[in-house]
């Protein structure tokens, strides 16, 4: 297999276990170069778990996980060149304005000056900011912020873009804006969206393929026809509560507390 037909994501048997709770369980699956992969899974099932230990804030217990050829723990600093990430929980300082965000990341990222700022003239033009680049963040509607947050991700140009929830709380029509734009960006940049909804029609309209974890184990993968041909429903939420069922869930952990036992694991 060629580099270019490799997955650039790969999971083998990877575990993550905190004390004596297992969040992720022995899963395995590979997403592909250039394509939008949907991560689904009630609360508490291991989908933000997967994304950390991908973006290296968190070591798997067992088993191997691979981003662009590298291995995240073996490889931290190259690792993160490769990718941009948008979180559940806001980390824009709204403090200063969307360029000075945007040129704070680019300077970390040792993004040329000149490279960056043509960079986020780009994407703040893309993501319909431009106007408002002088503004501070602070004065920014949710929608605006997520877009903001978006395009932070993408200055480095990086090969994946990991998004967690990153509609969560917005109104129909910023969603609708911040997937078009995404999906743009995917076609013209090649770039490989890895991403987590608990918005069923919004992994079914722009996603590719979709894995379904519950209780930290991949349940089903497949596009969405395929899911719903295997379950004999006719809608991926169909879909979705027939793999997982119809508790309602609870987090085992906040975030919070999630990176506080890993800090104390790599201690040990």
């Amino acid at each position: 297999m060629t580099q270019q037909n490799a997955p650039i994501i790969k999971l083998q048997n990877v575990v993550k276990r905190f004390g004596d709770v297992t969040a992720v369980n022995d899963i395995s699956f590979d997403v592909r170069r250039g394509e939008i992969f949907a991560f689904l899974g009630p609360n508490g099932a291991g989908k933000t778990t997967t994304i950390r230990m991908l973006t290296t804030l968190a070591r798997p217990t067992s088993g191997t996980l691979e981003l662009d050829g590298l291995d995240p723990v073996a490889h931290q600093t190259e690792i993160r060149k490769r990718f941009g990430v948008v979180f559940q929980d806001p980390s824009l300082d709204a403090q200063l304005t969307a360029w000075e965000n945007l040129e704070i990341h680019g300077v970390l990222y040792h993004v040329p000056r000149k490279v960056r700022h043509e960079r986020a003239e780009a994407l703040l033009k893309t993501f319909e900011l431009w106007e408002r680049r002088k503004d501070l963040v602070q004065t920014f509607s949710g929608g605006m912020r997520r877009r903001l947050e978006i395009a932070r991700g993408l200055l480095h140009t990086p090969k994946v873009l990991f998004l967690d929830e990153p509609t969560l709380g917005l109104d129909p029509q910023s969603r609708n804006q911040m997937w078009a734009q995404v999906g743009d960006l995917n076609k013209t940049e090649h770039i490989t969206v890895f991403l987590t909804t608990h918005y069923m029609e919004e992994a079914e309209r722009v996603a590719e393929r979709i894995a379904v974890i519950d209780h930290g184990r991949i349940v089903a993968i497949g596009s969405s026809a395929e899911l719903k041909e295997r379950t004999k429903t006719d809608s991926l939420e169909g879909a979705f509560l027939a793999l997982t069922g119809t508790t309602i869930r609870e987090e085992r952990a906040s975030s919070t507390d999630r990176m506080r036992q890993v800090a104390r694991a790599w201690r040990r």
